[in-house]
């Protein structure tokens, strides 16, 4: 199915979800074998990737960037869209091709493709030597140790307890700027056409003190930035031995309070639980981004209820209010939109477009809807909007939402605004490329700046998906 991120532009200076996989880099420190890993689909696939990483490398695993020199290859895998399963299918072609010429090599599935295709991809398709589920890592020693054997090893256990608060990940592809971390694991909301309850489990949330630690860690190795990751993280939920409960506005504190040099980010909020404490918790810290990832999926309510989200309409606008005036009209907000759901009508789509017309989104994940087999969506409900006209509407609302993200960057144009330096700008060695407070990419030339610093640049200009602007001395 078709799909598309906010902007091109912003596409040059970082990957979006479900674009190119990353990979594991080059280190040697001695050890006997090689692995390499490639990440599929979603930030929390890139945040168990180091996991993985620093599970294997306590078990004689040094990373390599080459599939080629590896001894151990893991996809770590996405389900969430059709096309996203045949991207994975196809590599493993190629992969299998790979082990006639190294027989020793062994391959393995990592992820949400994991517990629904095993079979097929042990057994009939013999593609692969091992799968392992998202809360089967820890497994990851002995599994291999199965395969070296001459067994096939299969670990999909979904559990209520892991959320592998324990392990220091391994950073890969790091910037040395920014950073993930994982504050809880699976989904309770059961959406209709979502895969995650059935791939990633029951939602748990991992020990506050844990989080507050690996944010302090980070800092200290000179990282700047920190995203908070979870399926919803508005519902975070951890209780301590003392009786005292931490829900996310705590928990958003608790990570400001690290260092006013550190800023906070956080991915994904669900619409139903995102309260007015963490509102208020972000207005009152100043390195907490004024950024929201507030998926919609639809602007209709009779959709959004087969979809089960469990609002309507005018919840949903009751929330975007709430953020303007509490945080501000300046705050940034993103959101996921869905065209061709089961059933929709053309006026059902009608609103889906005078949604995004009336919020003005920052930017905005857009997709045509894809069948996922046994959703509840899946069993219930017919997948009968022709691929055309699911076509058709992603266009338009694409098409909207270039103007939106036209109109909220030339807001910022004139203005000075403090930016986090990440890296070198795609377009050119002699500028670099940040962040602002609300998430959008900024480029501006080097002088002597590097990253890893905040500069002030004022804003000159501007297209859909970049700012441009002049670092103020």
């Amino acid at each position: 199915m078709p799909q598309l991120v906010n902007d091109i532009d912003l596409l040059q200076e970082a990957p979006a979800q479900n674009q190119a996989p990353l990979t594991t880099p080059e280190t040697n420190t001695g050890k006997s074998r090689k692995l390499y890993i490639e990440s599929y689909g979603c930030q929390m696939n890139f945040s168990d990737s180091e996991i993985v990483a620093s599970i294997m490398a306590e078990n004689g695993f040094d990373t390599t960037d080459s599939a080629e020199k590896a001894d151990l290859i893991f996809l770590n895998t996405c389900a969430i869209r059709e096309n996203a399963e045949q991207k994975i299918r196809n590599r493993l072609v190629h992969l299998k091709g790979m082990k006639k010429n190294n027989p020793g090599l062994v391959v393995g599935v990592l992820g949400c493709m994991a517990e629904r295709l095993k079979t097929k991809l042990l057994e009939e398709e013999k593609m692969v030597d091992m799968v392992v589920g998202p809360d089967a890592y820890r497994d990851l020693p002995n599994l291999v140790e199965q395969v070296d054997e001459g067994d096939k090893a299969v670990n999909v256990f979904l559990s209520r307890e892991e959320t592998y608060a324990d392990i220091t990940p391994v950073r890969l592809n790091s910037n040395g700027v920014t950073a993930f971390i994982s504050i809880m694991r699976g989904c309770d909301n059961m959406c209709s056409f979502c895969v995650v309850p059935f791939t990633r489990g029951r939602e748990r949330s991992r020990d506050a003190g844990s989080i507050v630690a690996e944010a302090r860690d980070l800092f200290e190795k000179g990282y700047r930035e920190v995203t908070l990751l979870g399926q919803n993280v508005d519902s975070y939920k951890w209780t301590a031995e003392t009786g005292e409960t931490v829900n996310f506005a705590n928990l958003l504190e608790m990570a400001a309070l690290v260092n006013p040099d550190l800023r906070i980010r956080f991915s994904t909020s669900h619409p139903k639980d995102i309260t007015n404490e963490v509102l208020h918790t972000m207005k009152k810290y100043d390195n907490i981004c004024n950024y929201i990832h507030l998926p919609a999926q639809s602007g209709n309510s009779r959709i959004l209820k087969i979809m089960n989200r469990t609002y309507d309409r005018d919840w949903y606008l009751d929330r975007v209010r709430a953020i303007r005036e509490i945080i501000g009209p300046h705050c940034g907000i993103s959101t996921d939109i869905i065209t061709g759901f089961c059933s929709e009508t053309e006026e059902e789509h009608r609103d889906s477009v005078s949604l995004m017309k009336e919020v003005e989104y920052d930017f905005a994940y857009m997709f045509a809807y894809s069948e996922r087999p046994n959703t509840p969506a899946a069993k219930k409900y017919p997948d009968d909007i022709p691929y055309e006209t699911k076509l058709r509407r992603l266009n338009e609302i694409i098409e909207v939402q270039r103007q939106n993200s036209l109109k909220r960057n030339r807001l910022h144009v004139g203005k000075v605004q403090r930016v986090l330096i990440e890296g070198t700008s795609k377009r050119s060695e002699e500028q670099l490329f940040g962040r602002n407070d609300q998430n959008v990419v900024v480029v501006f030339d080097r002088g002597n700046l590097k990253p890893g610093q905040y500069a002030d640049v004022k804003i000159t200009g501007c297209t859909g998906g970049t700012l441009f602007g002049e670092v103020i001395v």
